[in-house]
C-alpha cells in the first residue's frame, strides 16, 4: 500500500478554499465584506513567500471565534456543497480514484484550517486530512490555532508526526501532488512528485528533477 498526499487549493480544486469560504460567509451575512479584501492582501504575501501563517489564520478564523462547533459544521456542509464540490478538477477526482482502487491511503494535506479541510477530504472520499489544527474550547471555536502549522515545511513535520501514529501501516512509497512552490519540501519528500498547473519557477524545477507535470482543467 502506498500513501498519496494531495494539496487542496489549486490542486484538487480550481480556487482557494479559504477565499471561497470567506466569500460564502459574507454572502450569508456571517462576516463583514472588508474581510475579503484583507484576505486578498494576505494572499499577495503568500505568493511572494512572505506570509505570516499565524496572521492569516487569526484573520480567517475571526468570523467563527466564539461560535459553536455544530453551527459551524452546518455552515461548512452547505459551503462545501455549493462552492467546493463544483470546483473539483475532474482529473483530480480521477487520480484520487486511481489511488483508492489500488488500495492506497489517500490524504489531503493543506495549509488551511482543519474545520474546512477535514470535511472537504471526507466529501472527496479521502481517508483523512492533515491541516492546521483549530482550537475548540467548550464546543466553541476560540479563533486560535495550535500544534504544527502545515506551511510549508510544517506539512512534512506534521506528516512525520502522523506517520509515527500509523504503526500498522507500512507504506511502500509516497506520492505527492501540488501546484505550489511552497510545497517543495513535500514534493521533495515523496517518491513520486506530481506538479499540477505550476507557475513557471516550479515548472522549470519539476522538469529539472524529472517530476511529472500535469495540466488539470476545470
Amino acid at each position: 500500500m502506498d500513501l498519496a498526499l494531495f494539496d487542496l487549493d489549486k490542486t484538487l480544486i480550481c480556487e482557494d478554499s479559504t477565499g471561497l469560504w470567506l466569500r460564502w460567509l459574507v454572502s450569508q451575512g456571517f462576516a463583514p465584506a472588508a474581510l475579503i479584501e484583507q484576505e486578498r492582501a494576505l494572499m499577495v504575501q503568500y505568493h511572494q513567500g512572505s506570509l505570516s501563517i499565524e496572521e492569516y489564520m487569526n484573520m480567517t478564523l475571526s468570523p467563527i471565534a466564539g461560535m459553536g462547533t455544530l453551527t459551524v459544521s452546518g455552515w461548512v456542509r452547505r459551503f462545501i456543497q455549493r462552492d467546493v464540490m463544483p470546483r473539483v478538477y475532474p482529473c483530480a477526482r480521477k487520480r484520487m480514484n486511481w489511488h483508492l482502487e489500488r488500495g492506497d491511503r489517500v490524504m489531503v494535506v493543506s495549509a488551511t484550517g482543519e474545520h474546512l479541510v477535514t470535511p472537504i477530504a471526507q466529501q472527496l472520499g479521502a481517508h483523512g486530512a492533515l491541516a492546521i489544527d483549530v482550537e475548540i474550547v467548550d464546543d466553541r471555536y476560540s479563533g486560535q490555532t495550535y500544534g504544527t502549522m502545515t506551511h510549508p515545511h510544517g506539512k512534512v513535520r506534521q506528516l512525520k508526526e502522523w506517520l509515527l501514529l500509523q504503526e500498522s501501516a507500512g507504506f511502500a512509497q509516497t506520492w505527492a501532488y501540488s501546484d505550489s512552490m511552497n510545497d517543495l519540501p513535500l514534493l521533495e519528500h515523496a517518491d513520486h512528485a506530481w506538479v499540477i498547473n505550476p507557475a513557471e519557477p516550479l515548472h522549470q524545477l519539476a522538469q529539472q528533477r524529472g517530476w511529472e507535470v500535469c495540466q488539470w482543467l476545470k
